[in-house]
């Protein structure tokens, strides 16, 4: 090593682009950044520049993982006094005030990690792709049915932002991990 503040695996674990689910999957709702994430790395393959995290309710913790990336895509629940299952995107300075004003805990520290990234001196662009959650209190793996339906929407959500940086994705064989194949627009592209 060159200098005391570096570390070998530094380079291994700084991707260019994360893909960030936040959320508790043990209180049903606010499971669906974690479920998305998860869906995510299952089925996509990406390039080495590109790091799907599980961030859990890790909020101040995640501070050395989100420090490292220049783009934040992060998915999670929002409040904002829409419908069960409404969408939402949010970015740049519009993040700080929506989540200190609506939202839960977890998002809070979230911000905080994101504000210290600041004394670090790499605060990535972030997106926040959230979902309206109708319950976050009930002990349930189980999302509710109107979040549920929003989870291959938002996945294509995600794509987009990818698309928007200009990362190159594929979807995964299915057969190959024994995954369960669901048809959608990207697999037709890859047939033509």
């Amino acid at each position: 090593m060159t200098g005391t503040d570096s570390s070998p695996f530094d380079a291994l674990h700084s991707p260019e682009i994360m893909i960030l689910g936040i959320g508790s999957i043990l209180f049903s709702d606010d499971g669906f950044g974690i479920h998305v994430a998860k869906r995510i790395e299952a089925e996509y393959d990406f390039p080495d520049n590109v790091l799907v995290v599980d961030g859990g309710v890790l909020g101040i913790n995640l501070l050395g993982v989100i420090s490292k990336p220049r783009h934040l895509i992060v998915v999670d629940t929002m409040r904002n006094k829409g419908a069960p299952g409404d969408l939402y995107r949010i970015e740049g300075d519009e993040i700080p005030e929506r989540i200190r004003a609506k939202n839960s805990l977890h998002q809070v520290d979230f911000l905080e990690a994101l504000t210290l990234c600041q004394a670090l001196d790499n605060v990535p662009k972030t997106v926040i792709i959230g979902v309206e959650p109708e319950d976050i209190q009930t002990l349930s793996l189980v999302m509710t049915p109107a979040v549920q339906s929003k989870v291959d929407e938002v996945i294509r959500r995600v794509l987009a932002e990818l698309d928007r940086l200009g990362v190159t994705y594929r979807k995964k064989d299915p057969h190959r991990w024994g995954l369960r194949h669901r048809p959608c627009r990207f697999c037709d592209l890859q047939d033509r």
